[in-house]
Order: structure tokens, then C-alpha cells, then sequence
């Protein structure tokens, strides 16, 4: 799933972000769902994180630190006043930033360096993974004081976060850029992070799919088989590594990254699943958090991590693809879909039906159909350009509509390796449902109420019945520790789908009398924060430059909606990455 911030970096670099699902609880039969039996974090694991940990701040305390430029200097800019010295003890998780890789398609501001961290923490010393990292050090414009660095996690899992430094230069975050480092990375299996591959090139589906509105028994045995055979290609591809995916090893890493880094503690802003994976963090770690931002929380609750979680999300996305037929209903004027949100549907079902038969420029069934709409249901920014495509595609040209919901081949590796780490850290994460009736029965009957999403989901979260790690992890219980955790800040929208709003009540719940949540009112687009609403930016901003939080809880009004646009406006012509995964 991506959120609103990381979809701000697309213009000035390539990056993939965040899906995962959270749903409505339903007592499942079968299988259990919740945290039942399974692995609690290992005393050899949590020994080798410390080791390891440890090792990365005496590395970081060897090391020269970055500091602010001279005022109005560029940003990543030498820094003054160090001189080299030696390096650390062999084995030990350093960090050499330098100029990044042509692959990462970052310029010349941004640095990057690789985090040497173990495979497995229970052998600290054995096979060893690299971490992409990247890097702008604080500006220091208008005086500012250096405050550490700020680690970013966009979500997913499966979504890379190195792109996070190119908001620098963005005005929503220039007093924090002063501040802080922005600091992005790609967790494990991510990007050029140890990458997880679970198929081959020539295994992966090629459009133009075609998947009916109401599956039928022979379609969910094909899916059903897809899947099994999915998670068994995870299998032979990873091998024994698989089962090193999961949140704790996630949580593990940031730690190692945080004292590479050379603090003492963390200031952290995670989106989607970036939220749990600091709420872990935050559990685990209590005296190391400084600060901490969590926009669209997925809800910790460990009963509904992640079977019931997923479930959860279809009623989310209904409502949202509502709220886009309703507004494509009030500019009918611009579109002609229709004076109703029933309307809408009605011109949004003729275009699938054609589309069923023959598929729009060779290449758009009905499945790149629902993938592209379903963007309609995270982000209304896109909503004048997806209707302005339904509206050219009913008066006979099928280019918007082909432009916008094509797979692009030249994202299609990165699409396929976000998948791979999403699927293997939420089957890894907690038990699933092992049996096909559990899932048949709950999707039917979530789909009565809520078609739009339920099935896709089902379907693309379904390898974890038959996930081949016999040992699954339990689920962290989240919360804060007795003595409390400091100041934190969940932000999060009212009527967002791909996280729902319960979320962040019940993160906010765990996380004590200091967790401040700020709701954006009467509004959807996942991911609320950095440019979006200046309300909840202004919130976020104190926060982080001053540690102060606004209350228990308080509202900020809605964004405003997109206006529409016109047939011909160039930006409904315009290519936009699909999603990958996303919690």
C-alpha cells in the first residue's frame, strides 16, 4: 500500500509502497486465526539483536558525524570539522555513506550505505544480509539545531522507504529537515536489500487477466492451486531463509540500524504496516524510543494480526469506493457517469463487462480493471483522472483508461518482490487458517456486504494456508510497559480503508495515557501525513521539532476533494504505478 507520503516522491524517483489488510472480526472455524501456538521470541535471537546492536554503536562512536552545513548550504553537503579515523572491529554493522547507486535512481543529495545484519539473530556471527540505507543530513537552515535522525517506514510489508530523504527540499518538511536526518531504508528482502524472489520471470501471470465478479467454485480451485503453488515457489527460492521474514527480525534490524546511526534512541515515522512494526518496536524497546509518528495504524491487536486484520479492510474499501462514486455523481457535469453513486457503479459495470470481452488496447482485463479502481478506495487524488478514463473509454476511446491501468513490465520485478516480502512476513507473522472452508465461508459471506475487495484479497493472502514455515511466530501483545513510553503520535483518517480508523483507536489504547491521536474528519486517502492536510502537517511538525502533542484526542477537518477535470486535461493520460501489497 502506498501511502500519501510516499507517493509524493514518485515525480522525482522510482519507489514502491505499501498493502496489507486489516477487516472485520469474525469467529473462524478451523484453523485458528489468532495468536495461538507458535514461536514466542527466542532468548538466542533477542542475545544476538543486543550483540549485534552493540557492536553497530561502538562502529557509529568510531565513526565522524555528519553535521548541518554552513546556513543556506546544500543539503548533503560535506560535512566540517571531522577527520577519519579508525574503522571498527571486524564483524561489526557499520555504515559509509556515500554517492548511491545508478539502481536506486536517488541524486546527487541523497547518500546511501549497506547495514551488515544477520540472517538470523540466533546466530549473530553466521550468514550475514546487506540493507540499502540512504541519507541527507539535517540542513540546519534558519539556525536549527541537529536532533538526530528520523527513520522512515512506508509500509507494506514489501514497500522500500529510500526514498525518503528526496522530501528534504519539499516546504511540509523543510523545519524538520533542518532538524533531523532523513534517514530511508529497505528492509529485509526489499529492493536491493537481500531481495526475495518467489517466482521466476516466466511464472508470473501475464495480463490481461480476466477474474468474474462472483467466483464461481471452479475459480477458487484455481486460485486455491495458484496459491499453494505460489508459497511452495517461495519456498524453493528462499530455501531455509523464509522463515527470517517476519516483523521481530524487522523490529531487530531498526534497532541495529538506530545504533549505526549513533543514537541512543529512536525518532521513527512509520506508515501502514510501518506502524506496527514501530508499536513492536516500541513494546520491545521502550527506553530506546524518542519519538514516534504512526499515520494510518494498523490495529495490534495480536487476536487480529493478520487473518482477522484482512477481513477487516473490505468493508473499508466499500465504503471508500462509494465515497468515489458519490463524488463522481456530483460532477456529472464533467464526466456524464451519471447523477447517483448507483449510476456510477452502473457505467463502472458496463465498461468491465466490455472489457471482459475484449480487453482495452490488448491489455486491460477486467483484473488490471479492478487493480487500477482500486486505487479509488486509498488516494481521491486519483479520482478525477480515473473518472475522466471511465467517461473516455464510454465515448470510445480506451487510450486513458489503457494508460492508467496496464501493468508497466518496467516496474514489474519490484512489483513482484514487494509481493514476495508482503506474503512472506504476514504468513511468517502469525498462524493463518489452514483449511479452504474457513476461508471459502468467510469471504462468502464478507462478500454479501462488501464485493468490491473482498475476494482479491482473499485470494492474494491465501498462501499462508498452506504457508511451508511449520513454525509461524506469535504475535507480539503490544502495549506499553509499566513505567509508560514517551510522547508518541498517531495520526490517521476517518474513513480510510486499507486501515480502519478502529486501528488506531486500539494502537492508541496499548500505547498508553501519552499516545495522541489526531483524526483527519470525514476523510480517506491512507496515509495522512506531509503535504496533505496542513492541519494534521502542523501537529506532526510540533511534535517531532518539540516533542509536544496536542491532547488525548483531536480532530482536524477533511483535505479538500479533488476538483474535476476535463476529457482532454493531460494529467488523464498520465501512467501511474499500480500498487503493490500493503497493510
Amino acid at each position: 500500500m502506498r501511502t500519501a507520503l510516499a507517493r509524493q516522491a514518485v515525480a522525482a524517483a522510482a519507489l514502491c509502497l505499501t498493502l496489507c489488510a486489516p477487516a472485520p472480526a469474525r469467529a473462524s472455524g478451523g484453523s485458528t486465526a489468532g495468536p495461538g501456538p507458535g514461536p514466542a521470541p527466542t532468548a538466542a535471537e533477542d542475545a544476538g539483536a543486543e550483540l549485534v546492536a552493540r557492536r553497530a554503536a561502538a562502529a557509529a562512536a568510531l565513526r565522524p558525524v555528519a553535521v548541518p552545513p554552513p546556513a543556506g548550504g546544500a543539503p548533503g553537503a560535506p560535512a566540517h570539522g571531522t577527520r577519519p579515523v579508525p574503522g571498527p572491529a571486524a564483524g561489526a554493522a557499520r555504515l559509509d555513506f556515500r554517492p548511491c547507486p545508478a539502481a536506486e535512481e536517488l541524486p546527487g543529495p541523497v547518500r546511501c550505505a549497506t547495514l551488515r545484519v544477520p540472517l538470523d539473530y540466533a546466530r549473530p556471527d553466521g550468514p550475514q544480509i546487506s540493507l540499502t540505507v540512504s541519507r541527507v543530513p539535517a540542513t540546519g537552515r534558519g539556525g536549527a539545531a541537529r536532533q538526530g535522525a528520523l527513520v522512515y517506514n512506508p509500509g507494506g510489508p514489501g514497500a522500500s522507504g529510500m526514498f525518503f530523504p528526496l522530501l528534504a527540499d519539499r516546504p511540509a518538511w523543510a523545519r524538520i529537515a533542518a532538524a533531523y536526518d532523513l534517514v530511508g531504508y529497505a528492509p529485509r528482502g526489499v529492493g536491493r536489500s537481500a531481495p526475495l524472489v518467489c517466482q521466476d520471470p516466466a511464472e508470473r501471470p501475464h495480463g490481461p487477466t480476466q477474474v468474474p465478479a462472483e467466483p464461481s467454485p471452479a475459480h477458487k480451485r484455481e486460485r486455491l492451486a495458484a496459491a499453494q503453488a505460489y508459497a511452495r515457489g517461495c519456498a524453493r527460492h528462499a530455501g531455509a531463509a523464509l522463515a527470517h521474514y517476519t516483523t521481530l527480525n524487522n523490529a531487530r534490524d531498526l534497532d541495529v540500524l538506530r545504533a549505526a546511526l549513533g543514537e541512543p534512541r529512536l525518532s521513527f515515522m512509520g506508515a501502514s504496516y510501518g506502524t506496527y512494526l514501530g508499536a513492536v518496536y516500541a513494546t520491545r524497546h521502550p527506553d530506546r524510543v524518542r519519538r514516534m509518528v504512526f499515520d494510518s495504524a494498523v490495529d495490534p491487536d495480536p487476536r487480529r494480526i493478520w487473518y482477522r486484520n484482512n477481513l477487516a479492510q473490505a468493508p473499508g474499501f466499500e465504503r471508500r469506493w462509494a465515497d468515489f462514486r458519490a463524488w463522481a455523481a456530483r460532477h456529472h457535469a464533467a464526466y456524464g457517469l451519471g447523477t447517483t453513486a448507483r449510476a456510477v457503479r452502473a457505467s463502472y459495470e458496463k465498461v468491465r463487462a466490455t472489457v471482459a470481452r475484449t480487453p482495452a488496447g490488448g491489455v486491460v482485463g477486467t483484473g488490471e480493471l479492478h487493480a487500477a479502481y482500486l486505487q479509488t478506495a486509498y488516494y481521491d487524488d486519483v479520482w478525477p483522472e480515473r473518472a475522466a478514463a471511465l467517461a473516455a473509454f464510454l465515448r470510445g476511446d480506451p487510450g486513458p483508461l489503457t494508460r492508467q491501468a496496464a501493468p508497466d513490465p518496467r516496474t514489474a520485478a519490484e512489483a513482484a518482490n514487494a509481493t514476495a516480502v508482503y506474503t512472506a512476513v504476514l504468513c511468517n507473522d502469525a498462524p493463518w487458517p489452514a483449511d479452504w472452508e474457513t476461508w471459502d465461508r468467510d469471504n462468502t459471506e464478507l462478500a454479501r456486504r462488501a464485493p468490491f475487495e473482498t475476494w482479491a484479497n482473499a485470494f492474494l493472502n491465501l498462501p499462508c494456508a498452506s504457508w511451508p514455515v511449520s513454525e509461524r511466530q506469535r504475535p507480539v501483545e503490544v502495549g506499553a510497559p509499566a513505567g509508560g513510553l514517551p510522547s508518541t503520535l498517531i495520526v490517521a483518517a476517518e474513513r480510510d480503508g486499507a486501515t480502519p480508523h478502529r486501528g488506531a483507536l486500539e494502537l492508541q489504547r496499548r500505547l498508553g495515557a501519552r499516545a495522541a491521536l489526531v483524526t483527519e474528519q470525514r476523510a480517506g486517502t491512507h496515509g495522512v501525513a506531509g503535504g496533505l492536510n496542513a492541519c494534521v502537517d502542523r501537529h506532526v511538525e510540533r511534535y517531532l521539532l518539540t516533542g509536544a502533542t496536542p491532547g488525548w484526542r483531536i480532530t482536524c477537518a477533511p483535505h479538500p476533494e479533488p476538483a474535476p477535470v476535463s476529457l482532454d486535461d493531460r494529467a488523464t493520460s498520465a501512467p501511474r504505478a499500480l500498487l503493490p501489497p500493503v497493510v
